[in-house]
Order: structure tokens, then C-alpha cells, then sequence
């Protein structure tokens, strides 16, 4: 029908009495363009994704599902421990094992060039520290079905940012996961957090050695849009919610403590009273520093029998000034009632 002349095809004697004709159908065309656009968008999208599951036809997963992992895995009771938790529930049709998933490979991905080869073919995901599959593709997997409980603030958070991966916290083949339990929790934290550990064993620290509380009762591990993931706004909001008697507000209130815990105590252990991180008058003095009382920590000459100095003894500077986290008092401005 076309051809060649001076470089670009032309139309031959049959076709030059259609031009007009011609010139109508691209006028037609391009006032339905708008509308065809948008159509040809659509079937484009719904073809990919019937290629999509195409390509997933093809992957080489087993036919039998566990019944061709449990022959060689039989012995190892880690293995066996997966039927006691939620994730081999047949009845719940969220778990892996449940009505028409794929259990086993549903985490562990397809295993069907992995059994062909006795186990020694292709290898399946595992979640060990020293797993071939990278960290994306072992916590890729679990975020499958656990995005919601991840939560927005995982990605770019701490442990993603180093690489942490699910199974570095969490053990999917157990009932009784450490970390999710407050009385075992803290030890699998401190495995990477060891200073925490030290801070712990202090003479004063909150209660995680006796199990009444855990690591996550001050910060979420999934990541959180506050300072050092907190699970509250701000710290002093974190330390309210089991310190509410100090929440105030007051009528005198001391500066630093409205500011920052922090400030005046270590949240995760100290060797001094209260979780100090000095003791009075040190600490008291670090921020009053004017010259004559209470700046001056007087010695065994500051009592006439000769004896140690009052801001030495019993509650140091809290001796007189006792409501040092603030007063309600109308004779209170210097925190004494």
C-alpha cells in the first residue's frame, strides 16, 4: 500500500481520493482521545496485573505445603514449636496455616526447587543472623501480613536504620516470645542495649529485674515520630503516666522539673537515692550556685559540737526544702511546705 519516496513512505494513487476522509477520522479521534486515554490507562493496569499473577503461577512452590518440610525438619523441636503458636491456627484464616495459605513458605517463600534438591537446592528464606537473605527480604516477609502492627514510624527508625530485622527481637516458633512477655523482655533488649543492662543493676532502678515492668512501658520499638521513641509526646509525659502525682500543676513551681526529669534523675538506673544522677547537695548546687546558702556545702566547723554539716545529713538541701518537685503551698515559694 505505501511505498518509498524522498525518504518517507507515500500514499499511492488508491488512497489520495480518503484523505479527506483521512483528515475526519483524526478529528474524531483526537476529540475521543480524552476519554480514550484514560481507558487505554485502565486496561493497561489490569493486563500487568494478570501478568503479575501469572509470573506468581510460575513460582515452584511445593505441592504438599509442611508435608514436604516436616520429613527432613521432623527432629528439630524449634521446627515442631511453630504448631503451639497463632501462626499454625487451621481455623483462623489470617494465619499461614489456615484454609488455602501456603504455611511453611507462606514466611520461609517458596520451597519447591529447595525440596527437589533434598535440601540442598535452592535455599529458602531463614531468619538467622547469618541468613543469605538480606535484612529487607526477611522483614519484607513478615511486614506482609504485620504492616498494621509495625506501625508508620518503623521505616527510618532506629532499628530499621541499623538493619535490625523481625526475627532479631521476635521468635515466630515459640508461644511464649521473649519479648513480648514484660517478665523476659528487658534481657532480649539488652542483648544489643548492654549499657542499659549495667544502668539496671544499679543500687536504684525502676523495676525490670522483678519483671513488674518492661522496656516497652517507656518506648516503642517500632519506631515513633517522639525523642529516643517514646511512647508518650515528651519524657516528662512518659514519666507521668505512672508518676501522675508529680504532673502539678503547681502553684510554686521548680524550673528544672517542669523542664526535664532528666534533669535530676537517670530513668534507667543510678547509684544514688531516687535514681539521682547526683546526690544533694552536689546536684542541688550544680544549678545554685550563688555565692552564701545553700551554695556553701559546710563542713564538720559548720555545727558548734563539731559534727558533720547539717546539708550532709538525712536529706541534705530536701532536709528543709521537701517539695522539691514543686508546692501548692501559699507560703511555698521556696518549695519548704
Amino acid at each position: 500500500m505505501y511505498r518509498a519516496s524522498a525518504g518517507r513512505p507515500q500514499p499511492d494513487r488508491h488512497h489520495r481520493g480518503h484523505r479527506q476522509t483521512g483528515k475526519r477520522i483524526r478529528m474524531d479521534l483526537k476529540t475521543i482521545s480524552q476519554f480514550a486515554v484514560p481507558l487505554c490507562a485502565c486496561l493497561l493496569l489490569s493486563a500487568g496485573a494478570l501478568a503479575q499473577s501469572s509470573d506468581d503461577a510460575d513460582i515452584p512452590y511445593s505441592r504438599s505445603g509442611a508435608d514436604s518440610c516436616l520429613p527432613c525438619h521432623m527432629s528439630n523441636q524449634t521446627v515442631l514449636a511453630i504448631f503451639k503458636t497463632k501462626h499454625a491456627v487451621p481455623s483462623d484464616p489470617r494465619s499461614p496455616f489456615g484454609h488455602g495459605q501456603l504455611q511453611c513458605e507462606a514466611c520461609h517463600g517458596p520451597g519447591g526447587l529447595h525440596i527437589s534438591g533434598g535440601g540442598r537446592g535452592e535455599p529458602v528464606i531463614r531468619f538467622t543472623a547469618d541468613s543469605a537473605a538480606s535484612v529487607e527480604t526477611q522483614n519484607g516477609m513478615c511486614l506482609g501480613c504485620h504492616e498494621a502492627d509495625s506501625g508508620f514510624a518503623w521505616h527510618g527508625g532506629p532499628h530499621d536504620d541499623n538493619e535490625i530485622s523481625c526475627a532479631g527481637c521476635h521468635q515466630s516458633h515459640t508461644a511464649n516470645d521473649a519479648v513480648l512477655r514484660t517478665s523476659t523482655q528487658a534481657d532480649k533488649c539488652y542483648d544489643c542495649h548492654a549499657f542499659r543492662r549495667s544502668d539496671s543493676l544499679k543500687a536504684y532502678s525502676h523495676p525490670l529485674r522483678e519483671g513488674k515492668m518492661a522496656c516497652t512501658s517507656c518506648h516503642s520499638p517500632h519506631g515513633a515520630t517522639t525523642e529516643l521513641q517514646l511512647v508518650r509526646q515528651s519524657l516528662n509525659d512518659t514519666c507521668f503516666g505512672c508518676h501522675a502525682e508529680k504532673r502539678g500543676p503547681y502553684l510554686w513551681e521548680h524550673a528544672p522539673v517542669a523542664e526535664d526529669c532528666s534533669n535530676c534523675h537517670n530513668p534507667h538506673g543510678s547509684n544514688h537515692p531516687g535514681m539521682l544522677v547526683q546526690r544533694a547537695p552536689l546536684l542541688c548546687q550544680s544549678c545554685h550556685s550563688q555565692s552564701g546558702h545553700p551554695s556553701i556545702a559546710y563542713d564538720a566547723d559548720g555545727l558548734a559540737t563539731g559534727t558533720p554539716s547539717q546539708y550532709l545529713l538525712g536529706q541534705s538541701c530536701l532536709n528543709c526544702h521537701s517539695q522539691v518537685h514543686g508546692s501548692n503551698h501559699p507560703s511555698g515559694s521556696k518549695l519548704m511546705r
